[in-house]
């Protein structure tokens, strides 16, 4: 968002927000970067809920797989045209619209993925039912603090992910992006690998 003219490419919620700023005359906003956002990120959303439309339970995790091995080339891709691109005020108009289709497109992908994977708790842009679950189910409030590892886990590395990308940003939108890309290769390949563990006792036993 911060190095790509105040548009959010994966919390829609707040580029809805945006988009009703831009739309008023808010300055430093813009209806067409955010209406290309939101049009980018459905697009991605729709690939991914194609991909994940006909996984059974066994196969969910093989396929999501491949879901993010999209995203980690719709991301790299926005990594590389990132390079030289120096911000909003800049004459690189078009880098500016590549990098909101491209990250928006793999945020999609990203979002109706896990949609599908329905691990509780386990949000990727949006923390405000995290959150409220971790108050509304807590001791405090007369509840058992069901999953609350996770969800501290999960706003943890939101808070994590956002500091970390504004302080690479000081230097370069390639830094950030390339963490993002580096972070989720290794997650893709650790999630490749696990799959292919889950598989060796079918094939060993020829089931």
């Amino acid at each position: 968002m911060l190095g790509r003219g105040r548009v959010f490419t994966a919390n829609m919620t707040g580029n809805i927000v945006f988009l009703g700023f831009a739309a008023v005359g808010t300055p430093e906003l813009s209806i067409a970067r955010s209406s290309i956002a939101l049009v980018a990120f459905l697009v991605g959303a729709l690939v991914g809920g194609r991909i994940m439309a006909r996984t059974t339970p066994d196969s969910q995790l093989r396929t999501a797989n491949s879901a993010f091995a999209i995203e980690t080339v719709l991301l790299l891709a926005a990594t590389v045209t990132a390079v030289n691109y120096s911000g909003i005020q800049s004459q690189h108009g078009s880098k500016l619209y590549a990098l909101i289709v491209l990250t928006a497109l793999a945020i999609g992908v990203r979002n109706a993925t896990v949609r599908k994977l329905a691990v509780p708790d386990l949000t990727i842009t949006v923390l405000t039912l995290t959150l409220s679950g971790l108050a509304a189910d807590s001791s405090f409030a007369g509840g058992s603090n069901p999953r609350w590892q996770r969800r501290i886990g999960s706003v943890a590395a939101m808070f994590a992910g956002a500091a970390s990308g504004a302080l690479l940003l000081r230097h370069s939108l390639v830094l950030a992006l390339s963490l993002c890309v580096t972070i989720l290769f290794i997650c893709t390949l650790v999630l490749f690998l696990s799959s292919r563990k889950d598989l060796l006792p079918q094939v060993l036993t020829g089931t």
